[in-house]
């Protein structure tokens, strides 16, 4: 059985072996919509690696000892379910498979992304739960497979299985392997005015760098509203940027990004108080992104990259915090 199914062969109703992450890239590939290839590392794979080294009732005893009301019970577990994953090999036939579909895909740099079965539903959504790693190289990208794995087992993901009442759900995690763009403006967009819910409103927030840098909350970006009907800008605010997060080379001088050693914060000048997308660029993005919320009936939270002048979908999910 093949654990490996590239984008073009996945669509939204395959969640359950793809997770959210890896569905919705497939979705969008097959709808034409510019999304980066990629494949995916499907949650059989995983589920074949717990299977194989009897490490799912082991698994299941740690999690039957947390206590989340105690924090060093949650830690402690964590570490303990994150060590016994990365100590054990993975099978050799799916590290084979994983890496013939790296070769295939043809890219120096991809991203490597957490994709839980149960993310992205419009109940519970496990983004922001799991793990991420950038411009990962060929000879790293099977041990960031395995972190993905363990990163269903974070403290943080942990807790959120009690929060969400899913402590007794199975849960398995997929693998999505991307093309990485090197992105000189990234960002997020809600089709939907997330604080009024104005359905008319769009929000798209724009910043220098890898997209990461917003999604994590560590840079201030730019912010504009724009109406979906006038297509017209309603409102821009310039956030103020004193450095970008961009892939690390022996040329770049600057701040070594402790969480991934691929890519570092570069210090930015007067160019951090500039606006970052045109308004020509804005009304592009707001094109595309209209697209993508009238192609799946419904109001989308979107990643998005630029590189060389040309947007590029990385994610696509439903706001699940609306409440109209």
């Amino acid at each position: 059985m093949s654990h490996i199914k590239f984008f073009k062969s996945l669509s939204k109703n395959d969640v359950a072996i793809a997770g959210g992450k890896g569905a919705s890239l497939g979705e969008m590939t097959q709808a034409k919509i510019p999304v980066p290839p990629g494949f995916v590392v499907l949650s059989s794979a995983f589920d074949m690696f717990l299977q194989e080294t009897n490490l799912k009732e082991d698994i299941e005893a740690q999690l039957k000892k947390v206590k989340p009301e105690d924090t060093n019970s949650v830690d402690k577990t964590s570490s303990v379910i994150r060590d016994m994953i990365h100590d054990i090999a993975m099978p050799k036939d799916l590290e084979k498979e994983i890496l013939a579909a790296f070769k295939k895909l043809n890219a120096k740099y991809v991203a490597v992304r957490s994709s839980a079965t149960a993310e992205d539903s419009l109940v519970a959504s496990w983004a922001g739960e799991l793990e991420t790693y950038l411009n990962t190289e060929k000879k790293d990208v099977l041990e960031r497979v395995k972190e993905c794995w363990s990163s269903l087992f974070t403290p943080r993901a942990i807790f959120y299985r009690h929060e969400k009442n899913l402590i007794d759900h199975y849960v398995s995690v997929a693998v999505v392997v991307q093309k990485m763009i090197q992105s000189e403006i990234s960002g997020i967009a809600f089709t939907v005015h997330p604080v009024n819910e104005d359905p008319d409103q769009m929000i798209i927030e724009a910043g220098f760098g890898l997209g990461e840098a917003i999604v994590s909350g560590q840079i201030t970006p730019d912010s504009y509203i724009i109406s979906k009907s006038e297509m017209s800008i309603l409102d821009i605010n310039i956030g103020e940027q004193s450095r970008m997060l961009v892939r690390k080379s022996g040329r770049k001088k600057g701040v070594e990004d402790e969480e991934n050693k691929s890519n570092h914060w570069v210090e930015l000048d007067k160019k951090g108080i500039q606006q970052k997308l045109s308004g020509k660029e804005i009304i592009r993005a707001v094109v595309l992104f209209k697209h993508i919320e009238e192609h799946y009936g419904f109001p989308c939270d979107i990643e998005w990259a630029m590189e060389k002048g040309k947007f590029f979908i990385t994610q696509s999910r439903p706001i699940t915090t609306l409440k109209k």
